[in-house]
């Protein structure tokens, strides 16, 4: 069973925890916080979390109120490909492109249920490699 990080803050947790439900009979959902849907919490701390968990196999979803916030928070991580995602189209052209492996979503910008039209795209999107294989190799952390 393929393994799915998922976080959140808490502008992101009800999507989040939704997510789970939906997501946990077909695969091993972890989720990595927060636990409190009512303490406000910084979601840098839960991108970085996430992001030093994913392995070449994993993939992860992170959630806050825009999306935007995890996704340039995780983008800091090395070999971390996130994409913020806001319709189907997108996602699929994040895998099959870019080869993203982790889903940012905006929990104040997209609907239930479009997020999880989003989720199964990202979730059975396969990388085309090819001519994009070299263009992600050249994705990389300068410091």
């Amino acid at each position: 069973m393929k393994k799915i990080y998922i976080a959140s803050d808490h502008a992101g947790f009800n999507l989040k925890e939704s997510i789970k439900k939906k997501f946990s009979s077909k695969f091993e959902v972890l989720d990595l916080g927060p636990k409190n849907s009512k303490k406000s919490v910084n979601y840098p701390d839960y991108a970085h979390k996430l992001s030093k968990k994913i392995k070449k196999e994993d993939v992860g979803i992170l959630v806050c109120g825009s999306g935007m916030g995890m996704s340039m928070t995780a983008n800091k991580h090395k070999n971390i490909r996130a994409a913020l995602c806001y319709s189907v189209k997108n996602v699929k052209l994040s895998r099959l492109h870019n080869d993203a492996n982790v889903i940012t979503l905006g929990e104040r910008l997209i609907s239930k249920n479009l997020a999880f039209k989003c989720i199964n795209a990202f979730l059975n999107t396969k990388f085309e490699g090819g001519r994009h294989l070299k263009r992600v190799k050249k994705i990389k952390i300068y410091v």
